[in-house]
């Protein structure tokens, strides 16, 4: 610990081009492409998915397949093919956000489609009694009652993609992957030490943002009722007697 603090602590680490607000930036900008890409892929087809009911078993099942790819295993072999063909810094840069942009899909896809499922038929029931077409139900009621989850898939991508991003520093990119890279090969370890705690920040901070955002855009009718204990005891019946 006196070595994580002393490392943290340094004003020497917080500057530069390697220093940690850098390398903050730069895990930031890994993970912001990696989200906008996978959201842009899994919401849509999660909402048609769930919309319509097509295409449910094979894509889903395929989704989550991916999951069980090795990360690591993955990103090696990314870089293998497309590396040569890109030449240049997007050689690794490119590799690096497809692995993530793979690992991150299947939450989102699975969060959207989850979502849109778990609407209550009569709710689209009475849409369409309303005179509201296919596409009308999906956006005006579908997709509001399906935040919760969407948000929830989005929260848990998040997660997974600012921890995982750290791999990103075995390729040669940045981020704070170089202070784990690094520090093991320096044998450094309060700049691994501190390298992992910042990433761990990152990513609690991250998720709180989300959830202040999912706060503000879910509407309050579709927030869970909390209530008291003594909301739920069960009071006693008189005795007609």
């Amino acid at each position: 610990m006196s070595f994580l603090w002393e490392w943290l602590v340094n004003p020497a680490h917080w500057q530069g081009s390697d220093g940690i607000w850098v390398r903050l930036a730069e895990h930031l900008g890994y993970a912001a492409i990696t989200l906008v890409l996978a959201a842009a892929i899994g919401i849509p087809l999660g909402l048609w998915i769930g919309h319509t009911g097509k295409g449910r078993l094979v894509v889903v099942n395929l989704a989550n397949g991916v999951r069980s790819v090795p990360t690591l295993g993955l990103l090696f072999v990314a870089v293998l093919v497309l590396g040569p063909v890109l030449g240049g810094d997007i050689a690794f840069l490119a590799p690096a956000i497809f692995v993530l942009v793979v690992l991150a899909v299947p939450p989102i896809l699975a969060g959207a489609y989850a979502g849109i499922e778990s609407v209550d038929p009569s709710a689209r029931d009475a849409a369409r009694g309303m005179g509201m077409n296919s596409w009308q139900v999906l956006w005006r009621v579908e997709v509001p009652c399906a935040l919760p989850l969407i948000f929830s898939g989005l929260r848990s991508a998040a997660l997974q993609v600012i921890a995982t991003a750290t791999l990103a520093a075995s390729v040669s990119l940045g981020g704070l992957g170089r202070f784990l890279i690094d520090g093991q090969a320096y044998r450094d370890y309060g700049q691994m030490a501190g390298g992992a705690v910042l990433v761990a920040a990152l990513a609690m901070a991250v998720d709180l943002v989300f959830a202040v955002v999912q706060r503000i855009a879910v509407s309050p009718g579709l927030a869970p009722v909390r209530t008291s204990r003594r909301s739920t005891r069960t009071r006693p019946v008189p005795n007609p007697a």
